[in-house]
Formats: structure tokens, C-alpha cells, sequence
């Protein structure tokens, strides 16, 4: 008999179930592959369409012309307001205007080229554009929070086919961060420093060098859900030097490379702490639906053990 296991997350009041009963080997996760086309006239990311964007923030670019561009998104989920603070009306009733920028980074030109298609070094120079906006828009006034994300795959939420990421600085720092600072508080120093010393060794290891741990965390939402953490101490992105980057950069690549055996469409995105919470990626994998249950009880469950999952990504 195979037993569920309910796990907690490490600092939330989060649980899930690990069925393994209902578990898949990984390339029976493989999503079917669709034909998109590799020149699309239509695209607004693609080379020849600039005039079709908003203006260009900056742009990285070669002999060749731009490989990377920032601007802003054509239809923002947050822009210039008034009502800058929460305002409560009767009693239940909490509000205001949705402030900040949205921005969206196109990683490449090449209409059908993928993240985890790069090398390390482009994809460090990604994770760089991300640091020089994060740096910029923390700055403006009303920002509260800079939201730095990628949806890969529809699955993933991705409603645009030509690769990118999307940055969003906006008025209000999410009750997520909140409660994880609150548990980093309580504990007198950061409890994600003694989670990654255990880990590191443990059977949820994915990969380590001398600057970053990646491993599936041990109470995983998602199939193949994946952690990263920088060793060192670090609040946000601006404090990590070169090596660092690097590293980050060669851990997710180790990741992504591994879910394009699958075809997997998945979100990543960067948390990082306003006192004391441990910067971090976090990589979901989209391979699995949540249902009634999920929604009913805030309880996940999930069909392959993050131990499974790390030995998917260490072969």
C-alpha cells in the first residue's frame, strides 16, 4: 500500500498532499508539441515591428541590431493614478487605484527561439536586464513592489508565442511577502539560510556551486517545481555581484533544458525581501490542473513527489 503524505511549506500554513499513487513517469507529462510559425508578420516583438510596440525603455544590441528589448506593455495592468493608499468603505469594502508600471522584456529577435534554448551567457544578460529595471523602478515613487516574471506556453499564461518576460513595479507589497518577512522576524534571522544548508544535501538536491543551491522544495505545489537560492544573504537582485549572476543563470538553464524534454509550460519569477526574507527563483512547471479540491480546501495535491522530481532534473 502506498501512503499519502500531507506536508507543510517551510514557514507558510500551507499544506499539500503528496499522492504518488497518481503519479506519472516525467515523459508522460510531454505536452504535444504545436506548429507555430517561425516569421510572424503579425508580431509585435518580432524585428521590423518596433512601430507596433510602445516606445522603447533600452535595448541591448550587436552588429546584427537589437537582441533584447525593454518597453512598455501595450495593455498594463497597472498605470497613473490618484487614489495612491488603501481606503476601506463600509467595513468590507478596501480599495484603491492600481499604480505603477508594467513593462515586458523581449529576450531575442528570433520568433520561435526559446529561454531554454540560450547558452549562460545570454541568459545571465537577461537575468541583467532584469536587475537594471528592478533598480529603476524601485526607485519611482508609489512603488511599493517590482514583480519580476516569465509565462512560458499557454498553460503558462503566456497570451504571446514570441519569448519574454514581464516586469511589474506597482503601489502595494504582496501579503505573500508580508507573511514571509513576518516568519523571518519571528525566527530572529532568516530561516531560508538553514532550509538551503539542509537541503543542499538532501534528496531534493538538483544542483550546487560554490554560489547558489537549487532544489525541489520539500513541500512542492506543482510536478517539477523547482527553488534557487544565491548562498549568500541577499536581500534583492542589485545585491548579487557577476559570479552570482552567473551561477543563477546556470542553475536555471540546468532547469529549463530539462522542461523542454517535456515541452512544459510553466511561469518563473523572482522573490526577494524588503527586511530580511532570502532572495529567490522559483520555477513552476504547468503540467498538472488544480480542481475542486485545490479550490475548496487551499490544499494542493500533487502526483509527483519533489524527490522524484529532483532525480528528473540530476539525470
Amino acid at each position: 500500500m502506498i501512503l499519502m503524505e500531507l506536508r507543510k511549506d517551510y514557514l507558510l500554513n500551507n499544506y499539500v498532499i503528496i499522492a504518488k499513487e497518481r503519479s506519472k513517469r516525467p515523459q508522460q507529462f510531454m505536452q504535444a508539441e504545436k506548429n507555430e510559425d517561425m516569421q510572424n508578420s503579425t508580431c509585435f516583438f518580432c524585428p521590423g515591428n518596433e512601430e507596433s510596440t510602445p516606445s522603447e525603455i533600452s535595448r541591448r544590441e550587436n552588429d546584427s541590431g537589437w537582441y533584447m528589448r525593454v518597453i512598455p506593455n501595450k495593455f498594463p495592468a497597472v498605470s497613473k493614478g490618484e487614489r495612491t493608499e488603501l481606503d476601506t468603505h463600509n467595513k468590507f469594502f478596501t480599495f484603491c487605484d492600481a499604480i505603477g508600471y508594467h513593462e515586458v522584456l523581449v529576450e531575442t529577435p528570433i520568433h520561435g527561439e526559446q529561454l531554454w534554448d540560450f547558452d549562460g551567457k545570454r541568459l545571465t544578460e537577461v537575468l541583467e536586464v532584469y536587475k537594471e529595471r528592478f533598480i529603476e523602478l524601485k526607485k519611482r515613487e508609489n512603488v511599493k513592489y517590482v514583480s519580476i516574471f516569465k509565462n512560458h506556453g499557454k498553460k503558462g499564461g503566456a497570451s504571446l508565442f514570441h519569448s519574454h518576460s514581464q516586469i511589474i513595479a506597482f503601489n502595494l507589497l504582496p501579503s505573500e511577502i508580508e507573511e514571509r518577512e513576518k516568519v523571518c522576524r519571528e525566527n530572529y534571522g532568516c530561516p531560508y539560510c538553514e532550509i538551503i544548508r539542509i537541503e543542499k544535501d538532501s534528496q531534493r538536491a538538483v544542483f550546487e556551486d560554490s554560489n547558489v543551491v537549487c532544489f525541489t522544495p520539500y513541500a512542492s505545489r506543482f510536478p517539477f517545481e523547482v527553488l534557487i537560492f544565491p548562498k549568500r544573504h541577499v536581500l534583492t537582485l542589485d545585491e548579487l555581484f557577476n559570479d552570482e549572476f552567473k551561477s543563477l543563470s546556470r542553475a536555471l538553464l540546468l532547469v529549463l533544458k530539462k522542461l523542454k524534454e517535456l515541452n512544459a509550460p510553466y511561469n518563473f519569477y523572482i522573490r526577494y525581501g524588503v527586511e530580511n526574507m532570502h532572495l529567490h527563483m522559483e520555477v513552476i512547471p504547468r503540467l498538472s490542473n488544480w480542481a475542486g479540491f485545490e479550490f475548496a480546501t487551499g490544499t494542493v495535491i500533487n502526483s509527483v513527489s519533489p524527490e522524484d522530481g529532483a532525480c528528473f532534473y540530476r539525470e
